[in-house]
């Protein structure tokens, strides 16, 4: 029986409030494992200028870090089973400052690509560890409020990048964007080391039992297929945004940094609102409502024009942020609580490897051949579709909601 995602609290259970300190830590590192993946974004018009590459080309890199990170995630428990989630999440923050800072002294295209999939690998190792550690510091009943805590990593990755990479561009190459990320990943990873104390027990290896209990199991790859649209309607489509809006529709790349930038603030408020929604009608139902929200706005980014486009490049982040609290819930209650990790350790690396890989790709394809916008609204065609499936799932929790027999 798949473990119960609410429960009651024992009566000795402590408040949220005391966890919310080590949740923010761990969220911290969280932030630079994000941004690390994402900063290429509002660095592309300015990239592909430098090395004289075009749309396709510039979207494969999102596919080269996302190469390396399916890699890492599907084997990270291997190395959370030996070393503790604590160390794990140490070394991946080390090991991608390493990345980083390798990134920003390479001299072509294939040192780039190289850096760019070491990235890739050491950012992989942190989100199964990571994960894990932020769910076993609270009670099942608080998920949804930990995880959308640890969620304000990505969204606030989602403003700062934009913001962060042209503050530094008037005064840096766009290398040495890479090497101050990089540096600051090595100076947290050193601070985790020395303070960090959560983490501090081992995964679970992947083996051929854990794989046979999920794979039989249809609502994970239902869950699989939502992850690939969530990161296809997120990341995806956020990579590519900032060319699609100076290539398509003429807007001067620091006015579209700037429109990204902002079109995510709201973003950090709605993670909590899905989280919300998650503990309030279950990862059920929240998912189908934003899969369907979240389709129908990315369709409209696709096709609006003049101050259309401006319009949908607000509406299209809001939804699409509720989108992880509830689906990253759901995927922690398929299979018994020792196959946990294991879940997201699967679930996750293809997912990515679809929506913030071959989705980025695809789209840069698509706008070299002359329609970015056409790209973009196949995924979100893709995406209501998803609100379809997301019904077929069956997850048992004790508050009554989303219960399956």
């Amino acid at each position: 029986m798949a473990e119960t995602l609410l429960e009651k609290p024992a009566p000795d259970t402590p408040p949220f409030r005391t966890f919310i300190f080590p949740i923010l830590f761990i969220t911290s590192l969280f932030f630079l494992n994000f941004i690390a993946r994402i900063i290429p974004a509002p660095l592309l018009p300015v990239i592909e200028a430098d090395l004289g590459i075009g749309h396709a080309q510039a979207g494969s890199m999102f596919l080269i870090i996302s190469c390396g990170y399916f890699i890492t995630v599907l084997g990270s428990g291997f190395l959370s089973s030996r070393i503790s989630h604590r160390n794990t999440i140490v070394v991946s923050a080390m090991t991608l400052g390493l990345a980083l800072i390798a990134t920003s002294l390479s001299t072509n295209l294939w040192a780039i690509r190289l850096g760019l999939l070491l990235t890739g690998l050491a950012s992989g190792l942190y989100l199964p560890s990571g994960l894990s550690t932020v769910t076993s510091l609270v009670p099942s009943r608080d998920w949804g409020k930990a995880i959308a805590i640890h969620e304000l990593a990505p969204n606030t990755s989602f403003i700062a990048a934009p913001l962060l990479a042209e503050l530094l561009l008037v005064i840096l190459p766009w290398r040495g964007v890479f090497f101050l990320i990089g540096l600051f990943s090595l100076i947290m990873g050193c601070a985790y080391l020395r303070f960090g104390k959560d983490g501090a027990f081992r995964g679970q290896a992947p083996s051929f039992a854990a794989l046979g209990i999920l794979m039989r199991d249809p609502s994970f790859w239902i869950v699989f297929i939502l992850f690939s649209l969530g990161i296809s309607v997120t990341l995806g489509i956020y990579a590519m945004l900032p060319l699609y809006l100076v290539s398509e529709h003429g807007i001067d790349r620091s006015l579209a940094n700037t429109y990204v930038s902002l079109s995510r603030v709201a973003c950090v408020a709605m993670a909590f609102v899905g989280g919300w929604a998650n503990d309030r009608f279950g990862p059920k139902r929240s998912l189908g409502v934003i899969c369907a929200l979240s389709g129908f706005i990315v369709v409209f980014l696709g096709n609006a024009t003049g101050t259309g486009i401006i319009i949908a490049v607000f509406l299209q982040p809001l939804i699409a942020a509720c989108f992880f609290p509830p689906a990253i819930a759901a995927v922690s209650s398929i299979g018994p609580a020792q196959v946990r990790n294991v879940s997201i350790s699967l679930t996750i690396p293809f997912a990515f490897i679809i929506g913030a890989g071959l989705i980025p790709t695809g789209i840069g394809f698509i706008g070299e051949s002359g329609s970015f916008g056409l790209g973009i609204s196949l995924v979100g065609v893709l995406t209501l579709f998803g609100a379809v499936l997301s019904q077929f799932l069956h997850i048992e929790i004790s508050s009554g909601h989303d219960v399956d027999p």
